[in-house]
């Protein structure tokens, strides 16, 4: 017999928690996604070819919404 599965492995709502460098994604059980890294200043960023901060914060809120796309 096979396991029963739940019908989602990450459940949402998924939160974005700023940390040292960037944003991390969690799911609602607090299990890590993604990680979004950037520079403060774009200065920063253009040198080591990175994102800047405010960039890495839309990608991940970006991110975070994504089950909203898949609900049914």
């Amino acid at each position: 017999m096979m396991p029963e599965r739940s019908s989602r492995r990450f459940p949402p709502p998924w939160r974005v928690e700023q940390i040292p460098g960037g944003y991390k994604v969690k799911d609602a059980n607090g299990q890590a996604l993604a990680y979004v890294y950037g520079r403060e200043t774009r200065a920063d960023a253009d040198i080591a070819h990175v994102l800047t901060m405010d960039e890495a914060r839309r990608i991940a809120s970006n991110i975070a919404k994504l089950p909203t796309y898949f609900s049914g």
